[in-house]
């Protein structure tokens, strides 16, 4: 008897369980959602969801709402993710310090294979190596040389440890044999400024965050970090072409939800943000800041998550990044 209830007791919750989430699936959404960027105004991690943002109002019918949450290289915005209800309405981006943060960090405060659920890859986005206007240098070649003749004193900026910005120059100066000055900034916007004043006098820039100067004059590029030439700077050789044969290094974002969000929820934002990015406005907006949507599914990106932590475990321990 005591069995029979038991049964019964749990195939009453499951059902209960199976329609609540249809419900959820058939209502969402039903009120704003918060996209959560784990950086700071400015940099292309914010520049690329607050062009996307307006167009997601339009498809989903709620506000989205953008919020900078910076620190900790993502894990502090990521972390508010990870423990907000399963519902839809927190959505996090994660990027290229995803893949390296458990790498780095000796104790996460989630866990980052278990607690988030991947939506899709948004884009991916090109560094630009750059320097301030009083560095001696307008190439690759010349800078490498100028480093190796002032050991440790070239200083270079970044949106924070374990960052986009920090993971690839580390890897650029391991790969050149050269030694950089890290000074990390709280986003990549104020790594931008840093530059632009003259703080720091090296950046690997995301281009969406540094095109502008670039084209006035403030900055300048010397090479992409990319594999392939980028097609808003295509003048500017690789960093493999212009010196470092095999080096590459590219900025990424995606959308993430937590652990035991609704399949139905996950496929509504999938489907919303690939809408939005092939309206043809954005694709030009995008492009022009040197960034590339991709829109992947849920699946794709899982392996592209599984793939990133791989390979940047990989680096973090050949280079030697380490963060206490």
């Amino acid at each position: 008897m005591t069995d029979l209830v038991g049964r019964a007791g749990l195939a009453l919750c499951t059902a209960l369980l199976v329609s609540t989430t249809a419900a959820l699936a058939q209502t969402y959404p039903a009120k704003p959602i918060r996209i959560i960027v784990p950086y700071a105004p400015g940099g292309s991690t914010d520049v690329v969801f607050r062009i996307l943002a307006p167009r997601l109002t339009e498809i989903l019918g709620q506000q989205i709402v953008i919020d900078n949450r910076p620190g900790a290289a993502s894990t502090i915005g990521l972390e508010i993710v990870a423990k907000s209800p399963p519902d839809g309405y927190t959505v996090g981006v994660s990027n290229i310090a995803y893949g390296a943060n458990p790498a780095i960090y000796k104790k996460m405060p989630f866990d980052s294979e278990k607690d988030l659920l991947p939506v899709t890859l948004v884009s991916i986005v090109t560094l630009g190596a750059t320097v301030h206007p009083s560095v001696p240098a307008r190439s690759i070649k010349a800078l490498i040389a100028l480093a190796k003749s002032n050991p440790g004193t070239l200083t270079y900026g970044s949106a924070g440890n374990g960052s986009a910005n920090h993971l690839a120059t580390e890897r650029f100066a391991h790969m050149a044999g050269i030694k950089l000055l890290h000074i990390p900034y709280k986003g990549g916007g104020p790594a931008v400024i840093s530059i632009v004043q003259g703080e720091t006098s090296i950046l690997l820039a995301t281009i969406p965050s540094s095109i502008q100067h670039f084209k006035t004059g403030k900055l300048i590029p010397l090479a992409v970090s990319s594999a392939k030439r980028n097609s808003a700077l295509p003048d500017l050789p690789t960093i493999s072409e212009a010196g470092v044969p095999g080096y590459e290094a590219i900025e990424w974002q995606g959308l993430m939800v937590p652990a035991g969000t609704p399949q139905a929820v996950i496929r509504t934002l999938y489907q919303a943000t690939t809408k939005a990015s092939q309206i043809p406005e954005v694709r030009e907006k995008v492009a022009g800041l040197g960034a590339d949507f991709v829109n992947t599914t849920p699946e794709e990106f899982d392996q592209f998550l599984k793939r990133e932590l791989s390979v940047w475990s990989k680096v973090v321990r050949e280079v030697g990044i380490k963060i206490d």
